[in-house]
């Protein structure tokens, strides 16, 4: 069969890993790019496919031809439009199309895309709620309630897709009470390389290499949004540390029963060498950060840090690679979902 065709529409951090992850991916001869569409001009998009501070030099081929960007000798189209409606995603025939670009998360404006000829469309992002989407998934918990009749779908987050298989599963087994995340995410491109003007939260008008800077966060609602039945029990907060890019969750469980920390890891373990051995991953060493740097995983529990603090308040730690997991989570949310007719 010939390989399912996808677009990416906008071209940062998620879409260039996007790109990568698939050609990188089990999933490489299912799903195709042919298209990208991106504001940038065509050499600086060419450049930063070439070379990424983050994940190294492209392990291919990166050309410019006929007004195309060609990797590995095969064309994908690029443009260069700043609104749904400029393009006739119709003439493109593609099947999916993958909104990296953050601008869209209410309904009315999601659907601009559809309404100019997308099939499709897989959010980076959990959209601004609910009901601006048909699903949020999260790989490996969800995915079934995928079906042909969806046409917007978003992929949650990369902090979602880090925490929930982790809370599912000890919600499963022992039951939770109460759950606190703190996030320690590295920096991002909404944050200014010096104090400026650029945002109304006013941390994020701050230097992001001098400052260790609490930010908002709907992590809680996310949480919630895929695991109902802890709704009124998460409470999440965030900071944004200055590393390029790894990021981790702290997590605080009150359980429903008397734990220990080592019955905790012993399940977490288990549970990563097993059902969610390409999702979860479960590490004693001493780790820092920059270890999982390109990590596909969701989530990797490092069992070294876990405490227990009385007999049901436990804390744990979560490693992630915020761009390269979530970029793997969205190319098999992708894949399954277009296998569903």
């Amino acid at each position: 069969m010939a390989p399912l065709r996808l677009a990416i529409n906008g071209y940062g951090r998620i879409g260039r890993c996007f790109l990568r992850a698939l050609l990188e991916s089990p999933l490489r001869d299912e799903l195709q790019v042919v298209a990208i569409n991106e504001p940038a001009n065509l050499d600086s998009i060419a450049y930063l496919t070439r070379y990424d501070s983050t994940h190294g030099r492209f392990p291919g081929s990166v050309e410019l031809k006929d007004g195309a960007l060609e990797i590995n000798g095969r064309a994908i189209a690029v443009s260069h439009a700043t609104t749904p409606e400029e393009i006739d995603w119709r003439a493109l025939d593609i099947d999916l199309l993958i909104e990296c670009s953050g601008h869209y998360g209410y309904r009315c404006d999601l659907v601009r895309f559809l309404n100019a000829g997308c099939k499709r469309l897989l959010l980076s992002h959990p959209g601004h709620g609910a009901e601006d989407v048909d699903a949020t998934i999260v790989y490996g918990i969800n995915q079934q309630q995928l079906t042909g009749e969806q046409l917007l779908v978003s992929n949650a987050s990369c902090t979602t897709n880090a925490v929930v298989p982790v809370l599912d599963l000890l919600h499963r087994e022992i039951g939770i009470e109460q759950v606190l995340l703190t996030t320690l995410h590295s920096v991002m491109n909404d944050q200014p390389l010096a104090d400026g003007y650029h945002h109304a939260d006013l941390r994020r008008t701050r230097a992001a290499l001098p400052s260790i800077i609490p930010v908002s966060t709907g992590l809680a609602r996310g949480v919630e949004r895929l695991l109902p039945q802890l709704a009124g029990r998460v409470q999440a907060k965030a900071i944004r540390v200055p590393t390029l890019n790894v990021s981790a969750i702290d997590v605080v469980i009150e359980f429903a029963r008397d734990v220990s920390a080592s019955e905790i890891n012993a399940l977490l373990a288990q549970t990563a060498a097993g059902p969610l051995k390409n999702l979860l991953a479960f590490s004693n060493e001493p780790h820092a950060s920059i270890d999982f740097n390109h990590d596909p995983h969701s989530a990797i529990v490092d069992g070294s840090q876990t405490r227990a603090a009385g007999p049901r308040l436990v804390n744990l730690l979560l490693w992630f690679d915020n761009e390269w997991g979530f970029a793997n989570r969205m190319i098999e949310v992708a894949g399954y979902w277009l296998k569903q007719k």
